[in-house]
């Protein structure tokens, strides 16, 4: 009896010590072969530079088909590991739709803050039913809020890769927004003008988003005319250089100016159209010219290793075209095939384009990639059903009816999108300079550049004078990867390449078979409800059986 109570007195006084070590020294374990829950590097970098609360609430909750089940759960686990690492992290979970509340007065404060609600079709026995969910959720520090979007929609893919595919970027999408909260923005971007660029409206969706990361200020290249030094002063202060659609031709001094730039370790962003053709004119008069476009810039990427032809891609594998027909009340708006707007996809398994979603491109230019001692990545290419065709020639609706020939798609894949990266030679190395510079570089400073061959890809819809989401179709309700391309480009560009890389933390998710489900649920339905209770009693009576037959 004595040792027992010593015994016993030893394992309670064990029990305590253990607990007070447990609140000194934390420690969880990761025991899933992927390492799911176990945090990045740069999210773990980020959580220490927490010092005040951080509230996260997450919307995904009420009762949830089994694959957003899976998502919540997911996201609970997440949210369960920035809690452990840092106490400053506090969430909870919100059914928007409890207290029996409206779905639509519901559905339309979320869409007033960019927090675009989803209907989803359920099958149960037979029976189809729809339901709305919220797949957000906000984190806010202070008075600022960030929206997290935790279902990422693809184009082509079911619903079931879906849900995997959120899940792989869960904590992307939850580190990226404690960055713009946490991260003090230094790095900073000018936007060139003065060559008859995109208007800030037509670019306002992505520098929205490029701005919470970034410092961002339009530049006057044209300056650089009249003082060049001064220009290239001004000019070196920030630390990339984006390029969207410029239409005028560049001056020697004005691309002198941007070569210097180049060479001093400056970045740059170039989206670069080498043929006219826009769909304003094709809708306003059923038929475009598409030419030529001369910007003076050939000799200059030549000489970074980069050549954009201007030749038009035509790709099988592309967006549709919307074309009204009819007129009034009974105006229809119909999808045609359109070959001129091809669906890039990866080129390779860069960080910058790895798992993201197709990208929208309009009248493309192919890029060739020539000899050089640079590093050349291909990002972004057409689909092996390609054709090349020259300019000019004249672009009508009509071609819509024309059924494609697939014998003429044999020009492969078109890339569309390259990185460059080196220590590059100036265009005017061992050339007269086209202004008086007292200390010109002739080979530069290791820098990166990426070239789009489309001014379009980074520009926003306006309707009403409204900047609509980048990568949205409003006739179509797909949302391409435009937006998600630029940031990692940018994030990549200025340093923050373990923000992308987040992007490709890749996690083994077991699959169900819905069709197995859907066979067997009346199966298992039945093995539960009467299968179970009946195994109990046969238990229950056998024990019974067994003590009376002992003690008898």
């Amino acid at each position: 009896m004595r040792k027992s109570s010593q015994q016993l007195v030893f394992f309670l006084v064990g029990l305590v010590a253990l607990n007070l070590l447990a609140n000194v020294y934390f420690k969880r374990f990761d025991f899933s072969a992927d390492k799911r829950y176990t945090l990045s590097e740069v999210s773990k970098e980020l959580l220490t530079e927490a010092r005040s609360p951080i509230v996260v609430r997450v919307f995904l909750a009420g009762d949830l088909p089994s694959n957003f089940k899976r998502l919540q759960l997911e996201t609970r686990y997440l949210l369960e590991e920035y809690a452990a690492f840092n106490s400053q992290i506090k969430f909870s979970f919100v059914n928007p739709l409890a207290d029996d509340a409206n779905p639509e007065t519901i559905a339309g404060e979320f869409y007033q803050r960019g927090m675009n609600p989803i209907q989803i079709n359920e099958v149960e026995q037979g029976k189809i039913s729809e339901r709305l969910l919220f797949p957000w959720a906000t984190v806010r520090k202070g008075d600022v809020e960030i929206p997290v979007k935790l279902y990422q929609n693809r184009t082509g893919v079911s619903e079931e890769e879906l849900i995997g595919i959120s899940i792989q970027e869960l904590e992307y999408q939850f580190t990226d927004a404690l960055t713009k909260l946490i991260k003090e923005r230094s790095k900073k971007i000018a936007v060139l003008r003065g060559k008859g660029q995109l208007k800030d409206a037509f670019i306002a969706d992505f520098l929205s988003e490029l701005k919470e990361y970034y410092f961002i200020a339009p530049f006057d290249i044209s300056k650089a005319q009249e003082a060049p030094e001064l220009t290239l002063q001004q000019l070196n202060e920030f630390d990339l250089i984006l390029e969207a659609k410029p239409e005028k031709r560049y001056t020697e001094v004005e691309k002198f100016v941007l070569d210097q730039f180049i060479m001093q370790g400056g970045n740059a962003v170039w989206l670069i159209d080498q043929v006219t053709a826009e769909k304003d004119s094709l809708f306003k008069d059923g038929l475009s010219l598409a030419f030529p476009k001369d910007l003076n810039l050939t000799d200059q990427f030549f000489s970074y290793g980069v050549r954009i032809n201007p030749q038009l891609v035509n790709d099988l594998y592309s967006v549709p075209i919307i074309l009204a027909q009819g007129s009034g009340s009974q105006t229809q708006f119909n999808p045609y095939p359109w070959f001129y707007e091809p669906l890039a996809e990866a080129a390779s398994n860069h960080p910058i384009v790895n798992n993201i979603t197709a990208v929208h491109f309009n009248f493309a230019n192919p890029i060739d990639i020539l000899k050089s001692d640079y590093q050349i990545i291909p990002l972004l290419a057409s689909s092996p059903v390609t054709k090349v065709e020259g300019v000019p020639r004249e672009i009508s609706l009509e071609m819509v009816r024309q059924k494609p020939k697939p014998e003429d798609y044999q020009s492969g894949n078109q890339l569309l999108a390259v990185l460059v990266e080196g220590e590059f030679n100036s265009l005017y190395k061992n050339r007269v300079l086209p202004a008086e510079f007292t200390d010109a570089i002739e080979v530069g400073l290791t820098s990166k550049q990426v070239f789009i061959s489309d001014g379009d890809l980074i520009k926003n819809e306006v309707k009403k004078g409204v900047p609509q989401e980048l990568g949205f179709d409003f006739y179509t309700g797909n949302t391409y990867g435009n937006k998600e391309f630029l940031m990692n480009v940018f994030n990549y560009l200025l340093g923050d390449e373990n923000l992308v890389a987040l992007r490709n933390k890749q996690l083994f998710l077991a699959k169900l078979d819905s069709d197995k489900i859907e066979a067997q649920s009346v199966f298992w339905q039945a093995f539960y409800l009467g299968g179970i209770p009946i195994l109990i009693f046969l238990i229950y009576f056998g024990v019974q059986w067994q003590r009376k037959r002992k003690y008898t």
